[in-house]
Formats: C-alpha cells, sequence, structure tokens
C-alpha cells in the first residue's frame, strides 16, 4: 500500500478495513449514479407524453400561465401568511390538548376511570369522523346556534376544527411514545420516593415525547396541508384567494401557485422529519451493540 493511501486511511485502520470502506463509498457512489439516472430518464419520459399530448397546449394555457402567476402570486402570498399563522397557533393547541387527553387515557388511577373513558370517547369519535365535515359542523353549525359569548368568527372556528381533529390524532402519538417507556423506568422512579405525578412528569415525559417528535413532525405537515381547508368556511387564506382569481379570469395557474407555496414549505419540514427519523434509528443501533 502507498505512503498516500495509508494516510487516507487514517491510524489504526487496518488494510482489511480500509478496503472495505473503500468497497462501500464506491457503491453508494455507483447506488446514486444509478438512481439519478433511472430519475432523470423516467422523468424525461414523462415529459415528452406530456407535451406531446393532443391537449397539452390548452392545458399549458390554463395552469402554466406565467402572467396569470404574476398577477395572482401577490394576492396568494399574502393569503399564504394567513395559513401559516393559523397552522402555528392551532399547532400550541394542539399540543397541549393531546398531551393532556394521551395522560389521562394512560393513567391508571380507579379515580379518573370517567375521565379515561371520555378521553377514549374524543380520541375513537373524533378519529373518526373527516376532518372536513367536522369543519362543516362546527363552522357552519354551532354559530347557527347564536349562543352568546361564543364566537362567530370564521377563523375561530376554523382553528377550533383542526385543534379538535387533530389532537385526537396527536394524543395517540404521545401514548404510543409514553407507552414505549419500559414500566421499569416508573417503578425506579417510585422507588426513590416520586409520585406517579411526579414519575410521568420527570421520567417518563421527556423519553415519551423525545421518541416521539418524528411522527409528531410528520402530523405538522399533514396539517399545513389541511389548513386549506378552510377555504370553505370563507377564509382568505391562499387556497380561498386562488380560488378568486380563478373564478375571475377562468385560468387555474392561480392553483399552482398556491401549491408551489405549500411544497416550499412542507418539503423542508418532510426532510427534517427524515433526518430525524434517520438519526433515532441510528441511535438505537448503536445503544444495541
Amino acid at each position: 500500500m502507498t505512503e498516500a493511501e495509508a494516510s487516507r486511511r487514517g491510524p489504526g485502520i487496518s488494510p482489511g478495513r480500509a478496503r472495505r470502506l473503500a468497497y462501500q463509498r464506491g457503491q453508494r457512489r455507483r447506488s446514486l449514479l444509478i438512481g439519478a439516472v433511472s430519475t432523470l430518464v423516467v422523468f424525461g419520459v414523462v415529459t415528452l407524453v406530456v407535451v406531446n399530448s393532443p391537449g397539452w397546449p390548452t392545458v399549458k394555457e390554463s395552469f402554466f400561465s406565467w402572467e396569470d402567476f404574476k398577477a395572482s402570486f401577490p394576492e396568494i402570498l399574502t393569503g399564504f401568511g394567513r395559513n401559516i399563522r393559523i397552522f402555528l397557533i392551532a399547532e400550541v393547541f394542539i399540543l397541549i390538548v393531546a398531551l393532556i387527553v394521551a395522560i389521562i387515557r394512560s393513567t391508571r388511577s380507579p379515580l379518573l376511570t370517567p375521565l379515561r373513558l371520555a378521553a377514549t370517547a374524543y380520541v375513537d369519535l373524533i378519529r373518526g369522523i373527516p376532518t372536513i365535515i367536522l369543519l362543516f359542523l362546527l363552522g357552519f353549525g354551532v354559530p347557527a346556534l347564536r349562543l352568546q359569548g361564543v364566537p362567530n368568527s370564521q377563523e375561530f372556528w376554523a382553528i377550533t376544527t383542526l385543534v379538535i381533529s387533530y389532537s385526537a390524532y396527536v394524543a395517540e402519538v404521545y401514548r404510543a411514545g409514553i407507552e414505549s417507556v419500559h414500566e421499569s423506568q416508573t417503578a425506579a422512579a417510585r422507588s426513590l420516593g416520586l409520585s406517579s405525578a411526579q414519575s410521568m412528569r420527570w421520567v417518563v415525559l421527556p423519553q415519551a415525547v423525545r421518541r416521539v417528535i418524528p411522527p409528531l413532525l410528520n402530523d405538522f405537515v399533514a396539517l399545513q396541508k389541511d389548513s386549506a381547508l378552510l377555504a370553505l368556511l370563507g377564509v382568505q387564506e391562499a387556497f380561498r384567494r386562488a380560488q378568486i382569481y380563478v373564478a375571475g379570469t377562468f385560468n387555474f395557474t392561480a392553483y399552482l401557485a398556491a401549491a408551489l407555496l405549500f411544497l416550499i414549505f412542507t418539503i423542508p419540514l418532510a426532510r427534517f422529519t427524515d433526518y430525524l427519523i434517520r438519526r433515532q434509528r441510528e441511535r438505537v443501533a448503536g445503544t444495541s451493540l
């Protein structure tokens, strides 16, 4: 082996291990190259089929008009700011409500049996109702009652719907994290003199929350996309602004502009979620060695 190869190996690496590492690097490069070429081929074929189809000129004019994109984008961008604001407000309440529901469902105290049954019924009921139906029921039904002190704001009921709907799903994510913590952790905490509530607060929850961060981020991505449903209540968010532009011009490029904004927001979050999942998997694999 040459001196240059030895220096690249680094100190303490045997020749056999150096060869295996070099082989693995070569395999990764080969896999990346094959993946890049196959992706280019597939997208190239799809592009050729689309642009050579009989209806492509009409689709191009209706969905890919640069002039309409420039004209509609500022209003849609303003509406997208409302999407983000609603998403952030709803997410704070979802994390709080879902955690409370998950803790209630995980408790073993006989005294809390009525609350546990109510939390279970809430999760089963809300997860069985599509979000769009819940949006209509709350957004149009409750304001029609004209109850004193109850807000009639469309945005209020839009946020309320998202909180009620997603809290049921996120509560189950939290509960899975709580139940993944081995019972010996709670037993050890109790042996040190901590109460059941203190054991949950200081021992179980920190471990559970850390384990469920990746699936929680997946729910964040879904929540951001579902914020477009609020247009059904007339909330002036990105999709609603796009609808207004399309209704006035009969050109659908505004929908493409709205979709682009959602992609810009959700794709980085999805990649960050993948990174956390990969890091968590590597940490678990390293712990098991």
